[in-house]
């Protein structure tokens, strides 16, 4: 086990009973002064970003000695933060602890080293290979490679070291989901929705290429998030800061350019995200049409 810096704020995630049992709470104060339940059973400072990494660190409080917060929940710390604040929290346990949680945790059994385990923050937390391996083997594909670009974008693993990992995973459960997950990696993505557009356009045959420069007369244009040059076709994901004011006129700007030099745009919003299919129909009309 690795052990990272710690950091003092911590102080702020607390198990109710022994705060009350060493007299620094009463039951009326835990209920009326407003601390925050992360868990059953544990509580946090109401002044602290409520995100899924400090549900976690109230799990971590619980955890028995060997088991670790792994899969999604660790890739917030390996540059993936895109669990959400009520996603379950993922533990990892080796096969000889028993222990199942509180119903807000998932939990995984599995074969699990010390050397496995980062220490960080006090927090237990797989190690970003590891973690990498979780991911793709327990979450659907579309998370599992948004998850594993943005921890390749942040230099926390390489795409060689998830190539060699599924090379030696020969016979280790999840093999099969790690080795489908891992060609579709591409750092290039910026974002957990640009990554599962990828994904699907890519699954239906179609190859966008991300994060491209658009270029008239040697002059960048624009990059836009998803690319079909032969085409003159671009797929936009707008998230929410897209709707800011002075965004949306930056936006504005940008797609009267491309449109000029006879670009189309796709724009997609987070509702498109629960019909990829209808999303993939849509490129795929756009390319035929071109």
């Amino acid at each position: 086990m690795r052990v990272q810096r710690r950091d003092r704020h911590l102080s702020g995630v607390f198990i109710g009973s022994h705060a009350i049992a060493e007299g620094r709470l009463s039951r009326e104060q835990l209920r009326t002064l407003g601390y925050r339940r992360l868990v059953q059973g544990v509580y946090a400072d109401p002044a602290l970003p409520f995100d899924h990494q400090l549900r976690c660190r109230g799990v971590a409080l619980l955890l028995p000695k060997g088991a670790a917060i792994g899969g999604h929940s660790a890739a917030a710390w390996h540059g993936a933060p895109f669990a959400g604040v009520r996603d379950p929290v993922t533990v990892v346990r080796p096969a000889d602890v028993e222990w199942k949680g509180p119903r807000e945790v998932r939990v995984h059994r599995s074969d699990l080293r010390p050397s496995d385990i980062d220490l960080v923050d006090d927090v237990p937390v797989t190690t970003a290979v590891r973690t990498a391996w979780d991911v793709a083997a327990l979450e659907s594909l579309g998370t599992a490679v948004a998850a594993l670009d943005a921890m390749v974008r942040a230099e926390c693993v390489t795409q060689q070291q998830l190539v060699a990992m599924a090379e030696r995973g020969t016979g280790h459960w999840g093999i099969t989901k790690v080795r489908r997950a891992i060609p579709l990696v591409d750092p290039r993505a910026e974002s957990a929705p640009e990554s599962r557009v990828r994904v699907a356009l890519v699954l239906a045959g179609l190859g966008p290429i991300p994060q491209f420069e658009v270029r008239h007369e040697g002059v960048e244009l624009a990059r836009v998030d998803l690319g079909f040059p032969e085409a003159r076709l671009a797929v936009e994901y707008e998230g929410a800061y897209h709707f800011d004011a002075d965004q949306i006129v930056r936006d504005d700007a940008r797609y009267a350019r491309l449109r000029a030099v006879g670009w189309r745009i796709i724009r997609l919003a987070a509702s498109d995200l629960r019909d990829l299919d209808g999303v993939v129909a849509r490129v795929r009309a756009a390319l035929l049409a071109a």
